[in-house]
């Protein structure tokens, strides 16, 4: 029944869970955590009450393979253009290949600029503003109350805005 279980969800949320694991360790060589990832669900399974959605639950140990890669690693993750692919910022298309070229640009400079606020308002902004985690699941997938969701979102909004608006603009959602 878990093995069966463990393999909807793989099959339902392996995609963003690679997309985190990119995001968070800042190499595309994340296979490996994916898979250890859904290991370790399988083995603590039991440990899953059902009260929250899986998803958030399965991002919480995405996150703790990924602190602990880092942690070993001590790495700088400055790769951000093997983000450039696997992170969709937003579903604008461009028309031509002078509009892509600018929108890969725009694409890079936030990344760049989100890279530069400090590791919680980095987590903060990549699970609510770029993957769409409401407040609830983002605090589960963080270990961290809701409130503190909220402010934090808050904080790292305004300041990647500041950092942006130094810059000479920042994109349209950072206002929402």
């Amino acid at each position: 029944m878990s093995i069966q279980k463990i393999e909807s969800w793989f099959h339902d949320y392996h995609q963003d869970i690679y997309n985190f694991l990119i995001y968070y360790v800042g190499s595309t060589d994340v296979e490996d955590m994916l898979q250890e990832v859904f290991i370790r669900a399988l083995k603590g399974i039991h440990t899953f009450r059902g009260d929250s959605n899986p998803k958030t639950w399965l991002f919480s140990i995405a996150r703790n393979i990924a602190v602990d890669v880092k942690r070993k690693e001590k790495s700088d993750f400055q790769k951000v253009s093997a983000l450039q692919n696997q992170i969709d910022v937003g579903n604008v298309h461009a028309a031509t290949p002078e509009e892509a070229f600018e929108l890969d640009q725009r694409k890079s400079e936030l990344i760049a600029a989100i890279r530069t606020l400090k590791q919680n308002y980095q987590d903060v902004i990549f699970l609510r503003a770029l993957k769409e985690f409401s407040i609830e699941e983002t605090a589960e997938i963080l270990g961290w109350k809701t409130n503190k969701v909220s402010v934090t979102y808050h904080r790292a909004i305004k300041t990647l805005r500041d950092h942006l608006i130094e810059k000479g603009g920042y994109p349209e959602w950072i206002d929402s």
